[in-house]
């Protein structure tokens, strides 16, 4: 842990206790098990960005990409009748591809980051819109699904599972980020990627790599919100997700220049926005001041 990790759980833990000095609600079980749940499915997008990010890139797409799949997993699974695991893994795959197209266009045509995720930012949401006709996504009176229903939006020993899964994900994440060759890539391009590419690093690929890796996992966090949400619309499901992402990176250290950050540190910068929604909802502020709080706080 740094020193940036250890700051930001300290400011976790003071704004925890003032929270629950003046409102002892926020250490009830029911609502510290859906923090944590909020925790879990944000976590899982953010480290995705991280990864991104790491490199000097950015993806502004990952709200959108969570619209359009999670639109068509609940589709796939309620009105066509595919298998959930078939269509889990199909869902998987689909973000694979949306990162390698994203990876390939800013690696192999040269465009801008920026540029390519905002274009997908408005096709994807475009697509999801045209798919439900401007409708609403969800799954039909009575319609269950126990196994998907338990391993997404059940619990384990009164802990959302969707927690134990960013457990899971971080741990692989953390190994591959901060223990591979792979990952030492990844900040070594983030730093420069010209000396990168100069000591013999294949730039390319490894930066296509890192945007696979974030829409794997922004394909999985779809899967998880639609379990969460149970109906999409597509025209707001998964607005502004990109910015939390981005949000929960930065706080836990992560530049946008490239070649800094700690995993750890995106998994704190998650919690810290949890908190800061939770504290929004129990002292009783306005929830359209939601985004004045958190970007006041990023910027302090």
């Amino acid at each position: 842990m740094t020193k940036k990790d250890l700051g930001l759980l300290i400011l976790i833990l003071v704004v925890g206790a003032i929270v629950a000095i003046i409102n002892p609600r926020f250490l009830l079980p029911i609502n510290l098990a859906n923090t944590s749940n909020l925790i879990g499915l944000f976590g899982i997008l953010s480290i995705g960005q991280a990864f991104v990010i790491i490199t000097g890139g950015i993806e502004l797409s990952v709200g959108s990409v969570v619209a359009l799949l999670g639109t068509l997993f609940i589709d796939f699974i309620a009105v066509r009748g595919m298998g959930w695991p078939i269509a889990f893994v199909l869902i998987l795959v689909l973000g694979a591809i949306i990162g390698l197209a994203h990876g390939w266009l800013i690696t192999r045509l040269k465009l801008q980051p920026f540029v390519v995720t905002l274009c997908g930012l408005l096709i994807y949401r475009g697509v999801a819109r045209f798919y439900t006709a401007d409708g609403t996504a969800g799954f039909a009176f009575g319609q269950n699904f126990p196994d998907l229903e338990f391993l997404t939006a059940g619990r384990s020993w009164g802990v959302p599972n969707s927690f134990f899964a960013l457990i899971v994900i971080a741990i692989v994440m953390w190994v591959v980020l901060h223990r591979s060759v792979f990952g030492r890539y990844l900040y070594a391009i983030g730093k420069n990627e010209e000396a990168a590419k100069y000591s013999g690093i294949r730039t390319g690929r490894v930066v296509m790599a890192a945007y696979v890796i974030c829409g794997v996992l922004t394909a999985l966090s779809a899967i998880y919100f639609a379990m969460y949400t149970r109906s999409i619309s597509p025209a707001s499901h998964g607005q502004f997700y990109e910015l939390y992402a981005i949000a929960a990176a930065v706080l836990g250290g992560f530049s946008l220049r490239g070649g800094e950050g700690s995993l750890i540190g995106v998994i704190l910068g998650t919690v810290l926005l949890q908190e800061l929604q939770n504290l929004v909802n129990l002292l009783g502020i306005p929830s359209s001041l939601n985004f004045a709080v958190m970007g006041g706080v990023i910027l302090i």
